[in-house]
């Protein structure tokens, strides 16, 4: 019993349930990620932006914003944040077949463009980092009407070169909004490495130009950035302005289905990555905690895979949108 109650994710206001439900999206996250990058490479599907290795940013970062308040604005690599804000595996891959019902853009868009008025998540530009003023705007319109929301935002250490980055937070900071910036720094903007992007040793430290806190996290310990997000949310919340979040972690795969990462790192470098994978990490976590075994460890996968190939075969037999509509949202259209 004192072993359960000095657990970290107990003081970090997490029950145990929590935990094991954070573990199951990472998980899901993986699963759909394997999935979706094996059919690219059997021809089934076009493209895919592989996320594996990001799953403890990501799911650590947007569990601690409430469904149905807050709003979620990520970028294309963020599949467990879309899980997170109530995006099932079916909704996912009717967006990877672009059918009628993909909750995204009715299959009018590239795959991982994750959107649902419904849920909350705002859709990104294939342009990098056009979402972070989206984010910044939609902040400036909670404080203007007095909601208690949040904004979040997700993107790459390489799109905080952007001109969109700096005046997002520049804005941001001089309006004292309630945003938060979620850096997912994976050490290669593409093929371009970090030491290569920037002269300083951490995106986080740039805040102090904006005015408000940054912060550096692992962004493989899954619990360490819940509680970074945590702070940083409550004090958006709380009328404390923006804070930068950035999750220093490493993509297992090549940037996209078209990219070939063999150019610019060594297969050794990605296997001492893999070495770290969160999801063993968090796994051995729960483990010692007493919340799994390799028994529950091995069902939850199967039951990831299960859910998965379901998702698969639900959305691949699902209706195609129609010829005619190919115009719609294209055009201005007259309001019925």
């Amino acid at each position: 019993m004192e072993r359960a109650t000095q657990a970290p994710h107990r003081h970090l206001g997490l029950a145990d349930s929590d935990a094991l439900s954070m573990y199951r999206t990472m998980l899901l996250g993986r699963v759909c990620d394997e999935v979706e990058f094996r059919m690219n490479r059997q021809g089934k599907v076009p493209f895919a932006v592989p996320s594996a290795g990001h799953e403890a940013t990501q799911v650590g970062t947007a569990w601690p914003l409430k469904r149905g308040v807050d709003v979620f604005v990520p970028y294309y690599r963020d599949r467990a944040v879309a899980l997170c804000a109530g995006f099932t595996a079916y909704d996912i891959f009717l967006g990877v077949f672009a059918k009628a019902s993909d909750p995204a853009s009715g299959g009018r868009q590239m795959p991982s463009h994750w959107s649902s008025r419904r849920l909350g998540i705002v859709t990104g530009s294939s342009v990098i980092a056009t979402q972070v003023p989206h984010a910044v705007g939609i902040a400036y319109a909670m404080k203007l009407r007095g909601e208690p929301a949040v904004a979040a935002t997700w993107f790459g250490e390489g799109a905080s070169s952007k001109g969109d980055v700096h005046e997002a937070m520049n804005f941001a900071g001089i309006h004292h909004l309630p945003v938060v910036f979620v850096c997912e720094n994976n050490g290669y903007a593409i093929s371009v490495p970090f030491s290569k992007q920037m002269a300083v040793e951490s995106v986080a430290v740039r805040a102090a130009g904006y005015g408000f806190p940054g912060v550096t996290v692992d962004g493989n310990d899954v619990l360490a950035c819940y509680g970074a997000m945590q702070e940083a949310v409550g004090r958006a919340r709380d009328g404390g302005g923006p804070t930068l979040v950035e999750c220093k972690t490493y993509r297992f795969m090549p940037h996209t289905s078209d990219d070939d990462d063999r150019r610019y790192r060594s297969r050794e470098e990605v296997e001492e990555a893999r070495r770290h994978d969160a999801l063993l990490e968090f796994a051995e976590y729960l483990t010692i905690q007493g919340l799994l075994d390799g028994a529950a460890t091995s069902r939850m996968r199967a039951e990831a895979e299960a859910e998965v190939q379901e998702a698969v075969r639900r959305a691949e037999a699902a209706p195609d949108p129609e010829p005619g509509s190919m115009a719609l949202h294209v055009f201005a259209e007259e309001e019925p």
